[in-house]
């Protein structure tokens, strides 16, 4: 069996990985740091602004089951891409929107998901296509947080499930059946 990975970054790493793990064919979800200067950086660096990483998650997925085109068409629909270097109320380089692709095939991919979902936002979208760099997995505690801590914490409550919803409603036929 063929296993791919997309790395894509779209603000509050619980957040988009909560969408992700939602996706049949999706089989691992990591949160992580990609993109600055600092080697092995912690979060609360990251948090800093200072080390130009972004908050982004690496997906592993089965081709066979979920398109590459497919997981763009998420990533796009389920945050704001128009908006530079924030998130709602996260405001940072570490929440920009922006997509790492791992080769030229998918460099190519993200530039026709781009074409796709600009008809849906009124505004340019801003996602940035950013080389591939060092992936640094994020903390313990990070990962897998929807499912654990992330439904005790006020600001999850208030941002993942409306995440859920757009995601439930544009590609229900997409989800876990279990």
């Amino acid at each position: 069996m063929t296993r791919e990975t997309a790395i894509f970054a779209g603000g509050c790493f619980w957040c988009t990985e909560a969408v992700f793990q939602s996706l049949n064919g999706v089989e691992a979800v990591e949160s992580g740091y990609i993109g600055g200067a600092v080697p092995n950086p912690t979060y609360k660096e990251v948090c800093s602004g200072n080390t130009g990483h972004a908050e982004a998650i690496r997906i592993t997925y089965d081709p066979a089951e979920i398109s590459y085109d497919d997981l763009l068409d998420v990533h796009f629909a389920t945050h704001d891409p128009t908006q530079l270097n924030r998130q709602g109320n996260d405001i940072g380089t570490q929440y920009r929107s922006a997509i790492f692709p791992l080769d030229a095939a998918q460099e190519t991919a993200v530039r026709g998901g781009i074409a796709r979902a600009q008809p849906d936002w009124p505004a340019p979208i801003v996602t940035t296509v950013e080389a591939l760099s060092d992936w640094y997995p994020a903390e313990d505690y990070h990962q897998a947080y929807w499912d654990g801590e992330g439904q005790r914490n006020p600001y999850c409550m208030a941002v993942i499930p409306p995440k859920i919803a757009k995601l439930r409603k544009g590609f229900g036929d997409r989800l876990r059946k279990d």
